[in-house]
């Protein structure tokens, strides 16, 4: 291989183990050949990481910033030590390593948001500026590096930085969700977030008026803001922990038919069973969220005699980028919602 493409160099005592698996990444500087150096101005910590922290430390903003900045410094990079997840970044082009692909395409100055996750990204944070609790957001002085293999999007300039970071978070739901479904189908959202949001919006897109899509979430508030700009035909307020409750509630939504796709979008774990046993024999169940436990979906499928073609969101799909600011560019009722909550 003629250049470091996945970053191996930067793995701390673990030979052939790739950065998203290893235990510790070195971020010192310079920026090698095939890296880019980038000023970091803001992470979107993922929704589980953030809940998971947020419930270990209080709400306390400065103590979040500080079990964020604990964090990256013992592992050179943000990867929750209890979820695994990470989230991603904005910030701006400082340096591009001579061998690094962008090189024709980037220039010094630009500013963009990196696509894939923290847990792979050399990182440090020399200043935590500002803790934003209500959108996992925290604004920080520091620098990252991205490998030639890792994906970017440059950020737009007919929206607001925040609220393209948090779309570009999520973006590869949305994506995922274009592929799965078609006209007919019964299609049920779990968590109504960001990303719940985004797939609701492909979803009503790819259905094209015929079929129906049901939004899942524990907060009423969460789901009148959904109905309100018209994501979905029906609103059911659930605990996704309880998996059976979860199954009556669709189950009476739908006639009795259950769904075609569930779409899991919630930030908390234990909520595998309410998306399978939601899926009509046959159907699929996509997983989305980073606190699913893949063993307890696979069991438990298996457990209780489902026929559910399962899929895991990787968050890259060709394309997702410019697939998800074009819903927010064409939605305008959708860009009001992520301006009022994630701005």
């Amino acid at each position: 291989m003629s250049i470091d493409l996945y970053g191996l160099s930067r793995v701390v005592g673990e030979k052939g183990v790739l950065p998203q698996r290893a235990k510790q990444l070195d971020p010192a500087l310079p920026c090698r050949e095939s890296e880019l150096l980038i000023d970091v101005e803001s992470l979107n910590i993922d929704a589980a990481s953030f809940k998971q922290i947020k419930g270990e430390v209080g709400g306390d903003s400065k103590r979040l910033g500080e079990r964020i900045q604990e964090i990256v410094r013992e592992r050179g990079k943000m990867q929750n030590p209890v979820t695994g997840s990470g989230g991603m970044l904005i910030g701006r082009v400082k340096e591009l390593g001579a061998k690094h692909p962008a090189r024709e395409l980037l220039k010094v100055g630009d500013r963009i948001a990196t696509l894939v996750s923290l847990t792979l990204t050399p990182l440090v944070i020399e200043e935590v500026k500002a803790v934003h609790v209500d959108i996992d957001r925290v604004d920080i002085r520091g620098h990252a590096l991205l490998f030639a293999s890792g994906i970017y999007a440059k950020l737009p300039t007919d929206m607001p930085d925040t609220l393209a970071l948090a779309a570009l978070d999520v973006c590869g739901a949305p994506a995922l969700v274009a592929r799965h479904v078609r006209p007919g189908m019964t299609v049920a959202v779990l968590g109504a977030g960001k990303s719940g949001a985004l797939c609701l919006a492909q979803a009503r897109r790819n259905l094209e008026s015929r079929g129906k899509l049901l939004a899942l979430d524990v907060s009423q508030g969460a789901l009148d803001l959904l109905s309100g700009i018209g994501l979905c035909d029906v609103a059911l307020k659930v605990d996704a922990t309880q998996g059976v409750d979860v199954m009556e509630a669709v189950s009476k939504a739908t006639d009795g038919q259950l769904c075609d796709l569930v779409v899991n979008c919630a930030s908390v774990g234990n909520t595998e069973m309410a998306t399978i046993l939601s899926v009509k024999d046959g159907g699929t169940a996509i997983f989305f969220s980073m606190a699913t436990s893949f063993t307890a979906a696979a069991l438990g499928a298996e457990g209780v005699g489902k026929d559910v073609t399962m899929v895991v969101g990787n968050g890259y799909v060709p394309g997702h980028a410019a697939l998800t600011l074009d819903l927010l560019r064409t939605e305008p009722a959708l860009l009001q919602l992520f301006g009022t909550r994630y701005v």
